[in-house]
């Protein structure tokens, strides 16, 4: 079993190292043609735009894992059983339960791996892109924190507590200094509402100033507010909640329960993040009943064209489930899971009725 499992890793691991090298290559020149239409905007030169490029490839290594695993698998299988190989472990007494057994030990490796990579390292990467990108494009230096969004806006600091849909901001705090980078102004507004390109509509302010050693409070029912945050900047400059880690979601959830704020989300992607790289060992098993079929009912090319269809399949429905949680206000858990456990039964289905023929 030993020999047999180390054989298999080493058929698994090379197939996939092609997988991962020919999706990362599509990726990659995907990215580049998106990273186009912005390049020369401010300091945006070819240089960061490449170097934005690699600095996003993690991410993909970490959302490519599980169909990567499904078609590698499915690849060194099908080579399997073109060379007989397979035929004659079946007839020397490998069963489906060890055979699934041998599977799992080698995919444990690789789930653990996308734990790692979607935990340590992908997050602070995708991070630091995005910065580069925002710095290189606006010349804004911002960062996220459990407090919120703090933006430099040339001599002023800005503090978003939270970004909802449709560009509204709430929980906005302008902090406005002066050229000697003294104190002049607080400006606490409820609500934010985006208007043209860098004009705001602030509403329900308190307005907090300091002047001749004198502290003046007013109230400012709505006013306009000029910035250097657009729209679109800010979705570059918030990291989303499926590309945060699940040590930082966790505590995030737990600072918008604190402030009495939607959580469903940051939930739905703290779960996701822990299933996750138990998708890898389902599309390995799910592998397997492709197996049974010969070469003639489809080829190599015909298994790794369904691998693809069923890896493009578990990554949509994982998609339909979340939005449906998040509109039908679905269990967090069960929402983020119920995918990876549709394909578990589906390649439990696969087995049954290939062991039934």
């Amino acid at each position: 079993m030993k020999t047999l499992k180390g054989y298999l890793a080493r058929e698994i691991t090379g197939s996939m190292l092609l997988v991962f090298a020919a999706l990362l290559m599509l990726f990659a020149i995907l990215d580049l043609i998106h990273e186009l239409g912005e390049l020369g905007n401010g300091g945006y030169q070819l240089p960061q735009m490449i170097a934005y490029v690699l600095l996003s490839m993690p991410g993909h290594v970490y959302e490519l894992f599980p169909i990567s695993a499904l078609i590698g698998t499915l690849f060194a299988l099908a080579q399997l059983v073109a060379n007989s190989e397979y035929t004659v472990m079946r007839v020397s007494g490998l069963s489906i339960p060890r055979m699934v057994y041998a599977l799992v030990q080698v995919g444990l490796v690789f789930a653990a791996m996308t734990f790692v990579i979607g935990e340590f390292v992908a997050p602070p990467i995708e991070e630091f892109a995005q910065q580069l990108r925002a710095k290189a494009i606006t010349g804004i230096i911002a960062q996220e924190f459990r407090s919120g969004l703090w933006v430099k806006d040339e001599h002023n600091f800005v503090n978003v507590a939270q970004v909802l849909p449709d560009s509204v901001l709430q929980g906005v705090k302008i902090y406005e200094f002066d050229a000697e980078h003294r104190l002049r102004t607080i400006s606490l507004a409820q609500r934010a509402e985006y208007v043209s390109k860098n004009v705001w509509r602030l509403r329900d302010i308190v307005q907090t100033s300091f002047a001749d050693d004198k502290i003046a409070v007013t109230r400012i029912a709505e006013a306009e507010w000029r910035s250097v945050l657009d729209a679109n900047l800010l979705s570059v400059l918030l990291v989303v909640p499926e590309q945060m880690s699940a040590w930082n979601l966790y505590f995030y959830v737990q600072h918008l329960r604190e402030n009495s704020q939607q959580t469903s989300r940051y939930e739905i992607a703290f779960w996701n993040k822990l299933i996750y790289p138990f998708a890898v060992l389902v599309m390995m098993i799910l592998a397997l009943p492709f197996a049974y079929y010969q070469q003639r009912a489809g080829g190599v090319g015909g298994k790794v064209f369904a691998g693809i269809m069923l890896g493009i399949g578990y990554a949509m429905l994982g998609r339909l489930f979340t939005y449906l949680a998040l509109l039908r206000e679905w269990p967090p858990f069960g929402s983020s899971i119920l995918a990876t456990l549709i394909f578990l039964a589906l390649a439990v289905g696969m087995m049954w009725w290939s062991e039934r023929r």
